[in-house]
């Protein structure tokens, strides 16, 4: 009986973990929200800053152009919230595609309320097309995948014809605002860094930038050009272990260091030369040359170096394709870089060249010296192995044609 008893208070056997609840993930992407400002210039370079990996970036930007996605992927987003539509269909920009292919979730769309739904540092979840903040689907837009997209270039492409009928109108308008400029170099500021004769490197902010920068090392070693750099361009010049002469950009773009330790700064101005924001640059000790003009600070900064007589301006960061030409993020700022190209001419040569010249040159150089010295080795040989004059003169004269050819293909390399 006692054994029974025992047994009635042993319960059913529990094994470990039996009955335990699991709770699964959500399904979609979460990170930290963070806001820029509504409007135009949304992702500007103090925002793409603030980013940091895990971040969900929260902007206001028609048509999301290259750089503004490489810079979002490089500071290692999970996911963007556009309240404007980033392919609005006037031409193929190329930014949404770039995050999409790499993983980034794009909810496009949504409206200027995803400022005022949102708090700057929240915890979101994106996850078709809607924004969750906790359990709260707090606004809905549209989920670009590869295939919306896809779809959506391909009926860009269709605008572009309209796209460049704009153009031309845009560039008339802008020529009559700034021929004085254009033709005449009226308005460009001067500057204490000497440039005339001398080579110039602008740098400016693009994707590319500081690769292009390190792939012309050896140009900049030989010919030591002035350096110039525009916005986050200073910043890549230092990056890459180098000192800009002149910073040019907005007072928001400049970094205060690199601007004191400048011989030049350059700001963009109003029509009447004010500069907004000059008090916090001259707080910090950095007066400013103002450059009242409409055109973007890159095309300002290869102005001001044709202007002071540079013999070649090297553009670094550049984007001179047509897709890239078109993919600015601003369509005002397509006839600035039109016209300034034209205005500079053939004193304008991109990095890209510049890299594959040097190298060919070099090449040339190394064959020159490897022919060289198989030459001497076979000198050496010959005496070495007690040859006869016959071999020596023979060996002379070899000698002779292979350095006339090498010369011949230096010179045809170089110029």
């Amino acid at each position: 009986m006692a054994s029974t008893a025992s047994a009635a208070t042993i319960g059913p056997m529990r094994w470990p973990g039996r009955g335990a609840r699991t709770t699964e993930a959500p399904p979609g992407v979460s990170g930290t929200a963070r806001l820029s400002r509504s409007g135009a210039g949304s992702a500007g370079p103090a925002y793409l800053r603030r980013l940091g990996p895990g971040d969900v970036a929260v902007i206001d930007q028609v048509d999301l152009d290259r750089a503004t996605a490489t810079a979002l992927l490089d500071a290692g987003v999970v996911g963007v919230v556009n309240a404007a539509p980033s392919i609005s269909g006037r031409y193929p920009n190329l930014g949404p595609e770039i995050l999409v292919e790499a993983g980034v979730v794009l909810v496009d769309d949504c409206g200027t309320g995803v400022f005022s739904e949102l708090a700057d540092g929240a915890t979101v979840r994106l996850h078709d097309g809607a924004v969750h903040v906790a359990d709260r689907e707090v606004l809905r837009g549209f989920a670009q995948d590869r295939d919306t997209v896809a779809d959506l270039l391909d009926e860009a492409r269709g605008g572009m014809s309209a796209q460049l009928e704009a153009f031309s109108a845009n560039t008339s308008e802008f020529l009559g605002r700034e021929r004085a400029l254009l033709v005449d170099g009226l308005g460009v500021p001067a500057v204490a860094t000497a440039m005339r004769e001398k080579h110039v490197v602008v740098v400016a902010g693009g994707a590319e930038a500081l690769a292009e920068l390190r792939s012309i090392a050896g140009y900049l070693r030989e010919h030591k050009p002035v350096l110039v750099g525009v916005g986050e361009g200073a910043v890549t010049l230092r990056d890459a272990g180098h000192t800009p002469a002149v910073v040019l950009g907005t007072v928001a773009e400049l970094d205060p260091r690199l601007a004191r330790r400048a011989t030049d700064v350059v700001v963009p101005a109003d029509s009447d030369g004010h500069i907004a924001g000059l008090a916090r640059l001259q707080d910090l000790g950095v007066d400013p040359a103002p450059f009242a003009s409409s055109a973007n600070p890159e095309d300002m900064a290869l102005l001001l170096a044709h202007a002071h007589g540079a013999s070649l301006v090297v553009a670094v960061g550049f984007d001179a394709s047509l897709g890239g030409f078109l993919d600015r993020g601003r369509s005002g700022s397509i006839p600035s870089t039109f016209l300034t190209r034209l205005r500079l001419g053939t004193t304008l040569v991109d990095a890209p060249a510049v890299a594959a010249l040097h190298r060919t040159r070099g090449s040339a150089t190394v064959l020159a010296l490897l022919l060289a010295s198989v030459l001497a080795a076979a000198v050496v040989a010959a005496v070495a192995l007690g040859a006869g004059p016959s071999l020596l003169v023979l060996l002379e004269t070899w000698g002779r044609a292979i350095g006339s050819w090498a010369a011949d293909v230096f010179r045809s390399v170089v110029g």
